[in-house]
């Protein structure tokens, strides 16, 4: 765990505070602004994916639930005793879904990943149905979303089976799941940005669709009620502190309003495990040949907000494979000085669980082209940053050819530190 409580006396001056929480694919976090948006105290807990399979990526859901309490206790325990915590917001990533017990509470089922594949044969299967799913949830069927896994584990997983039998199966976003344990089972609920991702909810409704239920076979009773992402979701005790939870969204969605992208036609890159270029498209849902129509937040009593997104499975993910499984470096930190020590170029295609917006091409894996008895490995990294660039700029040109101005884009997460990727 890192835990830091600020700048010296930091802590000692603020008496009003705001908790973020959030639960990403590589870490969970927890921080606390104050009202001038410093940093009061902070604390992140890494979590770990799983690989059985090719194509499978899991997590350990109480491993996500734990660890972002955790967190979340260290950064109330380093905060002075008057301090009053004004509420909390929560962002979380998206397609990775939950499966567990009504009855004790205990997972059924390892988390498949948002970057989770095995239901590729399920979401091929209903090809034919493509044009309908993407008409209705505003999304392109494919076994990244949840739906397809969803029905793969209900076909495949004895104990999740049994749940839904029973009528003790409880599923939903990793939102869901984390708000259920802070509330203590008494808020089940989902908000319509990362409800949308399961590709079960109707995009202009705003509300699970019976069609899709019945497309994919998933019980209703097994999902979460849906809730504005801003507004009333409970309440929990951690630490002996009352905290009121405020919002709920989706990470990517989080990642939009940071970086001040509230605005019709402002523009955003969020480069984490994935990376992704979302436009703000107002209150009318916007489509494009290749990219999604997103939900974006919703308030009660106001329009919802709309994106059009376009997405790239592994950003992150691709320098987390050079790193940890082919050993070219020790470090993140040293992404932007292997690109420009590199003298050879490698022309590399990043495909991990293979390609996003606007190809959506499940089947391509990665490929490096042109190496010669010179390449080293600086040639390799270097390849992939610039593959990943032109994944980006591909979206980008989608956009532009649906008629959006690209003009200035706000531009966050990790990857966000190495220069000669953002050039």
């Amino acid at each position: 765990a890192r835990r830091n409580p600020g700048p010296q006396g930091q802590a000692a001056l603020s008496r009003r505070v705001v908790l973020a929480l959030d639960q990403g694919s590589s870490n969970s976090r927890a921080i606390a602004f104050d009202e001038k948006g410093r940093v009061v105290a902070r604390a992140q807990r890494p979590v770990r994916t799983f690989h059985p399979r090719a194509a499978w990526f899991e997590h350990d859901a109480l491993e996500l639930a734990r660890t972002l309490e955790r967190s979340c206790d260290d950064v109330l325990s380093a905060l002075p005793g008057n301090t009053r915590i004004l509420g909390a917001g929560l962002a979380c990533q998206r397609s990775t879904i939950v499966f567990w017990d009504k009855k004790t509470g205990r997972p059924a089922a390892r988390a498949p990943s948002w970057q989770d594949g095995r239901a590729a044969d399920i979401a091929d299967a209903l090809r034919r149905r493509r044009a309908e799913v993407h008409r209705i949830s505003g999304l392109y069927l494919t076994p990244y979303y949840s739906a397809p896994k969803i029905r793969w584990f209900l076909d495949n997983v004895a104990a999740v089976k049994r749940l839904a039998d029973s009528g003790r199966l409880m599923l939903g976003p990793v939102s869901t799941w984390i708000i259920w344990r802070l509330t203590r089972g008494e808020v089940f609920a989902a908000d319509p940005s990362t409800a949308q991702r399961m590709l079960l909810l109707n995009l202009r409704t705003l509300d699970w669709d019976d069609g899709l239920l019945k497309l994919f076979g998933v019980p209703r009773q097994a999902l979460p009620e849906l809730r504005p992402s801003a507004g009333d979701w409970g309440s929990f005790t951690r630490g002996g502190r009352r905290v009121s939870l405020l919002a709920a969204l989706g990470d990517q969605q989080a990642a939009a309003l940071g970086l001040g992208a509230r605005q019709k036609g402002s523009t955003v890159a969020n480069y984490g495990t994935g990376a992704f270029l979302l436009h703000n498209a107002g209150a009318a849902p916007r489509t494009a040949p290749g990219l999604l129509t997103s939900v974006g937040w919703t308030t009660a009593g106001r329009p919802a907000a709309y994106l059009l997104e376009g997405t790239v499975h592994a950003a992150g993910a691709s320098f987390n494979w050079l790193r940890d499984s082919l050993k070219l470096f020790k470090s993140s930190a040293e992404i932007d000085s292997l690109c420009r020590a590199s003298k050879h170029r490698v022309w590399a295609l990043p495909a991990i669980g293979g390609l996003g917006a606007p190809r959506w091409d499940y089947t391509t894996k990665t490929a490096f082209f042109g190496l010669t008895s010179q390449t080293k490995p600086a040639d390799l990294v270097r390849g992939v940053a610039e593959g990943l660039a032109f994944l980006m700029a591909e979206i980008a040109a989608a956009m532009r050819a649906a008629g959006v101005r690209l003009s200035a884009v706000h531009v966050s997460g990790g990857l966000s530190r190495v220069a000669y990727l953002m050039q």
